[in-house]
């Protein structure tokens, strides 16, 4: 805590702002708060767990250990990466020389997805939005280098100075891959052109929050009337769809765009873009040059960061990233308990339950659309820990000296794993975290909650810990997804998780009158010099957060009738529990990574996660002598009540 700070004029700095001044930004961080030294914990308990599994003998390991051990091996091993260099590169390259025209291009695009490197479209298979029973194949915009469209476009001087850090990335890059000066030089304005033309086509981040604008399906004779350059049929045959009814196509002016840049632009350009986004996209996994190379620009240059972790840091998110289902299951065993997950189950029971009567008595909703509410909320569903079903890896098999190799054989499994959905009913137990994840979502098209055992961990969750911190805590977070289902996008979606009106017209302008008034208000906040919060992007998150910090505190309150109240270090329960809720969102970022934020983030900084929320609840005026004048005061007019 900071006693120098008045709770009413910057609560966050109030609570957590000690913590703040004793915890600087490691240099290997962009970010440093509750998340991010949660998730630093969860890394060295992983670190240990396979260090662990390293040392056994092979003979002694199971299916699991073996594969998470070889890729291990395989990441450690930077001299016969070093070795290796560009060479995994050398079938990508013979593919990329091949191509004589556009049509041969496209081949290539399809070819390449199974082995993860993409082409200017992403393709996916996931639940359709109209008919969430079912899943279809997706088709989205992709094809940048860069974090955001934005960064292409636009002319204040932090655009700017990104484009011209990235100018002077891509030939260093290069160089390191065996470019001669000139070559890598005369590649820049090729790669940018492409690039900078695909960004023009890109809808923005917030144009891409509207469900139905990207739900555009479409058949195999539209699409090749829409974008006639592409040659789909093949296309979807290489990609391993075979010949699909339909697409849900995400962006068609994209599409129909990149079909035009297809004939406009020469296929030696295409090829040179080609090229760069091999080495670029595979910087990574390669030598371990062209590794610090690619993190010199996205980590140091645009978010800041001062130094690379340690290489079995880095190999432990490699392994978490690519193995997570084997590596998720040795670490719930050691990691995860039967007295966390039923202390979870409780909490989540009761924050449905005042979920339900605040639903059941909110004064500005028709009791048509509230019925439908609570049929969504009863219909929600939670997966808490892990996975009852985890992936088996069949036919998997790793080599502890091939990196390369390595990555993408596991990337060939998980590309058949989701082809082979196609046209089938959707998993209900399948995960989109693993086990050690020190995150939480929530799935509008499968209308569920998902908490991994990462995040049940201190401070979010305490088995032992009192009630107070846990609501505030955990309680808040759980209360901030279940809100996403009822959020400016989620809600949108029935308790099927189809994309259905289900509200009123009467009712979904109310919540949108309620809703703007949350935008205007976060599109004030300045997050570093003259960036503002975009109150539309964040918009979504805005409200879970204030419907997480409501719901948790309303739950929090009932859980306590018939409880005696004590004091711990001077504080009441009341007073611990906003603590919590900000020892939750507690971090500090660095001005680079800060910048950056606001352009692609939809998630607000985290000193507006807390102050943003807090001054619509009516409790927090009572609790800390909250009073007019104070920078956090709003009238009761001005407070927003939605859920």
């Amino acid at each position: 805590m900071d006693r120098s700070v008045g709770p009413g004029d910057d609560f966050f700095h109030y609570a957590v702002g000690g913590w703040l001044k004793r915890n600087p930004i490691p240099p290997t961080e962009a970010r440093w708060g509750s998340f991010y030294l949660l998730r630093e914990n969860a890394r060295q308990d992983l670190r240990e767990i396979l260090k662990g599994v390293a040392g056994t003998s092979l003979k002694n390991c199971d299916k699991d250990e073996r594969l998470v051990r070889a890729l291990w091996l395989s990441v450690l091993d930077e001299r016969e990466r070093a070795r290796r260099a560009v060479k995994p590169l050398a079938d990508i390259f013979k593919k990329i020389d091949a191509i004589a025209d556009a049509k041969s291009l496209v081949r290539f695009f399809g070819q390449t997805e199974k082995i993860g490197m993409g082409g200017v479209f992403a393709p996916y298979v996931g639940r359709d939005d109209k008919d969430s029973g079912k899943n279809v194949l997706h088709l989205v915009q992709s094809g940048l280098s860069l974090p955001d469209r934005d960064y292409y476009l636009k002319d204040d001087e932090d655009s700017k100075k990104v484009r011209a850090a990235y100018r002077a990335y891509i030939p260093r890059l290069l160089k390191l891959a065996g470019y001669s000066a000139a070559r890598a030089k005369h590649a820049v304005e090729t790669i940018m052109h492409i690039e900078t033309e695909l960004a023009k086509a890109s809808m923005t981040r917030v144009e891409c929050r509207d469900p139905h604008a990207l739900y555009n399906k479409r058949n195999l004779h539209s699409l090749s009337r829409e974008a006639a350059g592409i040659d789909w049929k093949h296309y979807f045959e290489d990609i391993g769809a075979g010949a699909p009814r339909e697409v849900v196509v995400g962006q068609p002016k994209f599409l129909k765009r990149t079909s035009e840049l297809l004939r406009e632009v020469p296929v030696e350009d295409w090829k040179t873009y080609l090229r760069w986004h091999a080495i670029n996209g595979f910087a990574g996994i390669l030598s371990p040059a062209l590794e610090r190379e690619s993190f010199r620009f996205y980590a140091t240059e645009l978010s800041g960061v001062k130094k690379m972790r340690s290489k079995e840091e880095r190999a432990v998110s490699v392994v978490d990233g690519a193995l997570g289902d084997a590596l998720g299951k040795l670490y719930v065993r050691k990691h995860f308990s039967p007295k966390a997950k039923r202390r979870i189950n409780e909490l989540v029971d009761n924050l449905f339950l005042v979920y339900r009567d605040r639903i059941g008595n909110l004064d500005w909703m028709s009791a048509a659309t509230k019925k439908k509410a609570l049929r969504k909320l009863s219909k929600m569903k939670r997966k808490l820990g892990y996975p009852s079903k985890w992936r088996t890896y069949r036919g998997v098999s790793l080599d502890a000296r091939d990196y390369f190799g390595n990555a993408e054989r596991i990337h060939q499994y998980e590309w058949r794993r989701m082809m082979a959905k196609l046209g089938k009913k959707p998993d209900p137990t399948e995960w989109h975290m693993t086990a050690p994840t020190v995150n939480a979502y929530f799935d509008p098209n499968a209308n569920e909650i998902v908490f991994p055992a990462g995040i049940m961990q201190p401070p979010f969750f305490d088995a032992n810990a009192d009630d107070a911190l846990n609501y505030g805590g955990i309680g808040s977070v759980i209360g901030h997804e279940i809100t996403h289902g009822f959020d400016d996008a989620g809600r949108q979606f029935d308790e099927k998780g189809n994309l259905k009106e289900w509200w009123t017209k009467e009712d979904a302008k109310r919540f949108k009158k309620r809703a703007e008034v949350l935008k205007k208000q976060y599109n004030g906040f300045i997050a570093i010099d003259d960036m503002h919060v975009n109150g539309e992007l964040t918009l979504g998150e805005n409200i879970a957060d204030l419907g997480g910090v409501v719901i948790a505190y309303d739950a929090f309150k009932r859980s306590q009738k018939g409880k005696k109240q004590e004091n711990i270090d001077g504080l009441t329960p009341d007073e611990r529990f906003f603590l919590g809720f900000a020892m939750a969102e507690c971090g500090h970022t660095r001005p680079e990574a800060l910048k950056k934020q606001v352009v692609t983030d939809p998630h607000s900084p985290s000193i507006f996660r807390v102050n943003g929320p807090l001054p619509h609840l009516d409790a927090f005026y009572e609790i800390f002598g909250v009073r007019r004048g104070q920078k956090l005061f709003r009238p009761a007019k001005d407070r927003v009540k939605i859920w």
